[in-house]
């Protein structure tokens, strides 16, 4: 079958889809200086029972962590062996390079977490003194106090569950511009219900989360210019792309 040329990507805006996580940056940063993190963790902390009052929430725990993380993996999986299938079946091919793109996606926004938590050293909330745990606070660009339990808690590896769905977005937004919009706002609320959800539990600041969401974003649209973007005059593959997605 004759290809013909893919069209040109929607231009992007700089100052939208890197003007604003950079300010975002900015803010966080600027947010060193303040104690707003520690302010919102105490509106979630319990004096009384000196524990979260999320800490042992059935539905924050096995639910909105466990259960809803699982779903967001299987998303992943199944991008992974429809990616893998577009090598054999003709079904798959006109959409190879966005299946390809959603798993490179998906697999750095939440792989880089765990290397990021062991470099930095983040004390969760939950090991505070402050909080009934035996850590001292640190400010994340702060010297680390010594111990013998370093923090894995910076950015939040649960917002970066949701927020990895940015990457849907992305795959939608040059053939389905609609769907696209619908799958950025999903994506930010639903990384934000699991941010909200693991700061009522203890286990990050509100500032972890953000940081996270600006990662993913910076690493879900570097992944799509580097796979999916194409300038005017670019040429590709449509084949029957159209018919599929």
């Amino acid at each position: 079958m004759a290809s013909t040329p893919l069209a040109a990507s929607r231009p992007l805006n700089p100052w939208l889809v890197l003007g604003i996580p950079l300010v975002i940056a900015v803010a966080l940063i600027l947010l060193e200086l303040t104690d707003l993190d520690m302010y919102l963790a105490r509106l979630a902390f319990d004096p009384q029972t000196n524990e979260f009052i999320g800490r042992h929430s059935y539905f924050l725990e096995n639910v909105l962590h466990d259960r809803a993380k699982q779903v967001v993996i299987a998303v992943g999986v199944l991008a992974l062996i429809g990616f893998a299938g577009s090598f054999f079946l003709e079904r798959f091919k006109p959409v190879r390079r966005e299946l390809g793109c959603l798993v490179l996606s998906m697999a750095l926004a939440t792989g880089f977490v765990t290397p990021v938590k062991q470099l930095t050293q983040v004390q969760c909330p939950w090991s505070l003194t402050d909080f009934g745990g035996s850590e001292t606070y640190s400010k994340l660009l702060e010297p680390r106090p010594p111990t013998d339990k370093p923090g894995l808690c910076w950015p939040g590896g649960h917002a970066a569950t949701g927020f990895t769905l940015f990457a849907l977005f992305f795959v939608f937004r040059d053939r389905r511009p609609k769907v696209a919009r619908g799958m950025f706002v999903f994506a930010a609320v639903l990384g934000t219900v699991f941010s909200i959800g693991r700061m009522l539990q203890g286990a990050h600041f509100f500032s972890h989360n953000v940081w996270t969401a600006v990662f993913c974003w910076l690493i879900c649209l570097g992944a799509y210019y580097a796979v999916l973007y194409r300038k005017a005059g670019a040429e590709g593959y449509a084949g029957e792309a159209q018919k599929v997605v």
